[in-house]
């Protein structure tokens, strides 16, 4: 074949896809010839030949013919036939980097090629197979050239050798399969449709019915009677905001109680006893702390029962306090709903000790008997309003307003409770004097808090204060409050989450202690109020109430100053209390108590102690004395 059509055929190769190709390989550290064929990977189908041993017995004579010009020339050799077509077919295939091998590879591949059939039994099993492979191919190249000049369009070729034949044949069976799938009209097909996508359609306008009604509706809502005939129209009221909860009136309420029946005989009792209760306890502070051993001993004498244990109000109880009383014992509590009970622990039955008022609409978050009148009770509210309860009047009376703000804490500047500071929850205070007659004179100031939960006052230094608030709780001079910002003279800074409350230490101030959500009390050392106050103790302790239980607060215990009361999450289910250095001083616990006591109280003077539940219970600890 000349080389402009040995270049045609290259091209033409490159451009289709050869699907069965021989190639003859020449493996050069062995002295034989390695006639392999290599098969190609079709994209769909695979092409498998199945090989079976040959054999000159099983084929004909007239089979095994070689074309007349061959048998001329080697008339007296029928292997010389086989050699000289393998020759030829090795010539046509050699790549162009074998053109120029010496003559003595030549003459190599002569005298190996006719030892080709005695050699292969030396062989490995897959090389053997390889040979025998090749010759099955090229004796069917020579038997089949009936069958090749039966193909169409290979009469032209009649210059070719029987292997060129056989590789254009199936070239030919390739082109016509792949001819036969259609790729190129499915690729245009599919490039076509994706560059003519059109836009997503619009939702289908559903079809009006005749009777122009539409779907099907109740006769309620379209204002009709069971005969057809519309019905008048009723007048709308106004209607409040679902989220808004409607404020109180201004000015004193009555009080009267929610679960008691009102004007008999057994709540003008109520009230005359907590009437009596007016004059205020002095406290012994001379005494001075009682030693670790003495006051653990006393609380390991505080037990509780089914008889002190008190349903008070429907909702979480948000703030509680004990009445300084020394002969009854008598426990108030504030609850989310704006309720405020009252409840005598010495009345029997004990369900005619409960009477539950409401005097606010939002949570009650702070609770104090007035320090100069315990006949006196004060509530604050989230809805804006501090009011007194006066069981002499029978009344609540309002001592401050402010519709515009929410209050969050409030505590007493001075001793005869005439002044107040008042903590928002948006970080203003007000200070607050009930000495003007008709209306409390207000005065309000911004801190530099963004927002205030607790507020308590100093009990000796009582110009000083402490506010806790997100991450920051600051001492502030209320001698120095600004209107427009109050900055603070100390900064504790040690806390990572928010704060829950911070309180001064009851008898001296020397102590704070905070609640934080990173699960951690503090108590730092105040004794001097300076530009910075030492962080003394940290104690680990699981404040992680969650959302549906009133987050817990340490409180002091009024006649122990250096521990703290507080709640707790472990089971089973206790009142916990620590001393300033960090030790567990004692557990409250029982059968009786099975839910977490959030807010606690302690009496100023005798060993009771009262625990308020997200349920609207509480727990009440009390020495087998003063049961």
């Amino acid at each position: 074949m000349s080389r402009s059509g040995a270049a045609a055929e290259k091209a033409d190769s490159r451009q289709r896809p050869q699907m069965k190709v021989n190639e003859y390989k020449e493996n050069q550290n062995i002295a034989y010839v390695s006639l392999r064929p290599v098969q190609t990977t079709v994209l769909i189908k695979t092409a498998k030949v199945y090989l079976a041993p040959f054999s000159l017995s099983n084929y004909q004579l007239d089979q095994l013919m070689c074309p007349k010009s061959l048998l001329e020339k080697n008339s007296n050799n029928e292997v010389a036939c086989k050699k000289t077509k393998i020759k030829k077919t090795c010539r046509r295939i050699i790549p162009p980097k074998m053109k120029n091998t010496s003559s003595k590879a030549e003459s190599t591949l002569q005298n190996s090629s006719s030892a080709v059939h005695t050699e292969s039994n030396k062989l490995q099993p897959k090389r053997t197979a390889d040979v025998m492979n090749l010759s099955v191919d090229v004796e069917s190249s020579q038997d089949g050239d009936s069958d090749e000049d039966t193909t169409p369009g290979l009469d032209d070729f009649s210059g070719l050798s029987p292997y060129e034949r056989k590789r254009l044949k199936n070239i030919s069976e390739n082109a016509d399969f792949f001819a036969s799938l259609q790729l190129s009209e499915s690729a245009a097909r599919l490039r076509e449709m994706i560059e003519k996508r059109q836009p997503p359609k619009s939702k289908r306008k559903k079809p009006k019915r005749e009777n122009g009604i539409g779907c099907r509706r109740s006769m309620r809502l379209l204002k009709v009677d069971p005969s057809g005939v519309s019905l008048p129209a009723t007048p709308t009221l106004p209607t409040l905001v679902a989220d808004e909860t409607p404020l109180l009136p201004p000015g004193p309420l009555e009080m009267t109680s929610e679960n008691q029946e009102d004007n008999n005989e057994r709540f003008k009792g109520f009230l005359q006893t907590w009437a009596g209760m007016s004059k205020p306890s002095s406290k012994n502070t001379e005494k001075g702390l009682s030693s670790i051993k003495s006051y653990k001993a006393n609380l390991n004498g505080m037990v509780i029962s089914e008889d002190t244990v008190y349903k008070v109000t429907t909702g979480p109880i948000f703030s509680m306090a004990l009445h300084p009383s020394e002969t009854r014992t008598l426990v108030a509590v504030g609850a989310k709903f704006g309720q405020v009970g009252l409840c005598d622990l010495t009345q029997q039955p004990k369900e005619d000790g409960v009477y539950v008022f409401h005097p606010h609409s939002q949570p009650v978050s702070c609770l104090y008997f007035s320090p100069a009148n315990p006949a006196h009770i004060l509530s604050l509210s989230y809805d804006g309003t501090l009011r007194c309860g006066d069981f002499s009047r029978a009344i609540f009376e309002e001592v401050y307003r402010n519709e515009r703000s929410s209050f969050s804490s409030f505590d007493f500047l001075a001793e005869d409770a005439s002044t107040l500071i008042v903590g928002h929850w948006d970080g203003n205070m007000s200070l607050v004097d009930r000495r003007t007659p008709g209306t409390s004179y207000e005065k309000l100031t911004s801190s530099s808090m963004g927002k205030i939960r607790t507020v308590h006052v100093h009990p000796v230094h009582r110009q000083y204060f402490i506010t806790a608030g997100l991450r920051d709780t600051h001492i502030y001079d209320a001698r120095r409050l600004n209107s427009r910002r109050s900055q603070p003279l100390i900064s504790l800074t040690e806390h990572t989450k928010s704060i829950a409350s911070a309180y001064f230490s009851p008898l001296t101030g020397n102590r704070v202690v905070t609640t934080c959500a990173d699960c951690n009390l503090r108590i730092f050392d105040s004794s001097c109020i300076s530009s910075k106050i030492p962080l003394l103790t940290t104690i680990r302790h699981n404040t992680f109430t969650g959302r549906w239980l009133t987050r817990f607060q340490a409180m002091w215990d009024p006649k122990q100053e250096d521990c703290v009361i507080v709640g707790s999450m472990a089971h089973p289910r206790r009142v916990e209390v620590f001393h300033e250095t960090g030790k567990r001083v004692h557990s409250f616990g029982g059968e009786c108590l099975v839910s977490v006591c959030s807010i606690n109280a302690m009496h100023p003077t005798r060993y009771i102690l009262a625990g308020g539940n997200s349920s609207g219970k509480i727990h009440v600890f009390m020495n087998e004395k003063s049961c």
